[in-house]
């Protein structure tokens, strides 16, 4: 057992100074940092302070007051000022950058409101100004229509969604639900990918450096193997755990400049601990079932080169189940994701996609969680077989029927 501490020790704080992990850590904080942030960021490069002035050239002599009453309802970012020259001289004050735009109103053949805007380019939304509202009340005027009438015309119609099912969530919960699964998804997934690999390229180096013919004499390789899976992990939590805090921290220093926006939108600021402890389950299971399955596809390479190729089929199957935790983030019930969160190298995404989105019965969860261990148990020892053949096996060696080889010569152990 202490060499099964030593390895995981080894493991855990060479990968911990390596440049790799050192550079992948500072960049993904400087994401986290940048996210957190973003209203500041937006900000520091918009000199105006996100606020526009837009010249306004009015033929009809009418228009420019009720439109300016009316965008000042709208829009406070926005600032309109009356233009007196030539419609050209307006275009070389834009095109100067003494103004963001200008705006031509006129009146059409009906008599009512129309307008041309201009502007350097017209991507920015923030310079679109919407005169329907405007039109609207002159043709209500025109139809003797009472501004009251006019607001029973344009009232919204009373829908309301309510489910039969007992406990369901209500809309409200239920789109707050997706967002957070979907950026708990986008964190499974790609903490998978990369720590599986991390594992697979691992056992692939040592053996390319021929270290694995010193090791295997002192240390079992199913040993050995288990310490790899173990150190990457704690090496995973690690990261993680610097990705929380800074991003802890960096969220509650601007909690109020992302409360109306990015949290009211996906309801981050009221996370529920049941689908916090769910995401932390299925991640840990994900990867130790994705860990043990790299592991031993590594083991059957001996070029760092071939590694890519082998762990494909891994890397499609966690792609495949992540494009169906995505489709399913619109329609949760479906019966095909029903049927696939039973399926135990989609489970860690799609079981966790049907707990944070539905109120589904616990012993559903408890099932799928089974399942999963189930399969990390089976693929522990059929892994632990095939890792134990596998790292004894040089040449050539980047195909699936390499399984069988491996097979067959830890039987003639």
């Amino acid at each position: 057992m202490n060499s099964f501490w030593i390895i995981l020790i080894h493991t855990y704080l060479n990968k911990l100074k390596s440049k790799t992990f050192i550079i992948t850590t500072i960049l993904t904080v400087v994401i986290v940092l940048g996210l957190t942030n973003v209203n500041k960021i937006i900000n520091l490069f918009d000199k105006s302070g996100g606020k526009v002035t837009v010249i306004v050239l009015d033929e009809t002599g009418t228009l420019f007051d009720p439109f300016k009453q009316q965008l000042a309802a709208i829009n406070n970012d926005i600032k309109l000022a009356f233009y007196k020259d030539s419609e050209k001289k307006a275009e070389q004050t834009v095109e100067n950058g003494d103004f963001d735009g200008m705006i031509l109103l006129r009146f059409n053949e009906e008599q009512l409101p129309e307008g041309v805007f201009k502007a350097m380019s017209i991507a920015d939304s923030s310079l679109f100004i919407d005169l329907q509202q405007l039109k609207t009340k002159l043709a209500a005027s025109k139809l003797n229509l009472t501004q009251v009438q006019l607001q029973k015309m344009y009232e919204p119609v009373a829908f309301e969604k309510i489910a039969l099912e007992k406990n369901a969530k209500t809309e409200e919960e239920l789109n707050q639900a997706r967002g957070l699964v979907y950026v708990l998804l986008f964190v499974i997934y790609f903490s998978v990918i990369m720590y599986a690999n991390m594992i697979a390229m691992e056992v692939a180096t040592e053996k390319s450096s021929r270290v694995m013919e010193i090791l295997i004499s002192s240390v079992s390789p199913i040993e050995r193997m288990f310490a790899k899976i173990a150190g990457i992990g704690l090496l995973s939590l690690t990261q993680l755990a610097v990705f929380l805090l800074v991003g802890y921290f960096s969220f509650t220093r601007n909690i109020e400049s992302l409360k109306d926006g990015f949290l009211g939108i996906y309801g981050f600021g009221n996370i529920p601990a049941a689908t916090i402890c769910y995401a932390t389950i299925f991640f840990i299971l994900g990867y130790f079932l994705y860990a043990t399955l790299a592991a031993f596809l590594g083991s059957l390479v001996s070029r760092i080169e071939d590694v890519q190729q082998m762990i494909t089929p891994m890397t499609l199957l966690v792609v495949a189940g992540f494009m169906i935790a995505m489709f399913g983030l619109g329609k949760p019930d479906a019966p095909f994701i029903t049927f696939t969160s039973y399926i135990p190298f989609f489970t860690p995404m799609i079981m966790f996609l049907r707990v944070g989105m539905l109120t589904i019965p616990f012993w559903e969860a408890i099932l799928g969680i089974a399942l999963l261990v189930g399969t990390i148990v089976v693929l522990a020892v059929f892994g632990a077989r095939v890792y134990r053949g596998g790292v004894l096996m040089y040449g050539k060696s980047n195909s699936l029927k390499d399984i069988k080889r491996a097979l067959q010569l830890t039987k003639n152990e």
